[in-house]
């Protein structure tokens, strides 16, 4: 018998074989989808048309939503394309930066569970198409161990050249 930890990266790599978390504009579909939470951990789950995108956005936290960080980036005349709930894969990679790090990978019952960012954000700039990073948390929520989680993140994306 699987343990919750295993059910929930099994349903993962069925996520990514879906094309989850791939894609470009109209074409991305978030690795996480608010018809996947059952329980909002803010009892927020929003899905917002995106104009500048043309796609169906899923926002998971009152953050994402409510502070309009998204609808900031809408407005933006930067901004290219927004990928919400995107995934560090492969997961190897995230795992091993954890252990660098000597932090704790993202897991559940012991399991390493797939990692996301809020937003995968493409901006044009001088220098032409550049992809940036951010994720969206208040100040409240910042907990030792999110900070642990933040800096996994800010490092995968580092490697990559990514802000």
């Amino acid at each position: 018998m699987m343990n919750r930890g295993s059910t929930i990266l099994k349903t993962q790599m069925n996520r990514l074989k879906d094309g989850r978390g791939q894609g470009y504009g109209k074409d991305y579909k978030p690795f996480i989808q608010v018809s996947d939470n059952k329980a909002p951990s803010e009892g927020y789950l929003i899905r917002e048309l995106g104009w500048k995108t043309d796609r169906i956005h899923h926002t998971l936290s009152k953050g994402e939503c409510c502070c309009r960080y998204l609808m900031v980036l809408s407005w933006s005349d930067a901004v290219v394309d927004i990928r919400e709930q995107y995934p560090l894969t492969p997961i190897e990679r995230s795992i091993e930066i954890a252990d660098q790090l000597n932090i704790k990978h993202a897991h559940q019952d012991n399991v390493p569970v797939i990692a996301t960012t809020d937003f995968n954000i493409t901006i044009e700039t001088e220098k032409g198409l550049e992809d940036i990073v951010r994720t969206v948390k208040p100040p409240s929520d910042l907990t030792p161990r999110t900070i642990e989680l933040f800096q996994i993140e800010k490092t995968f994306f580092e490697e990559q050249g990514i802000n």
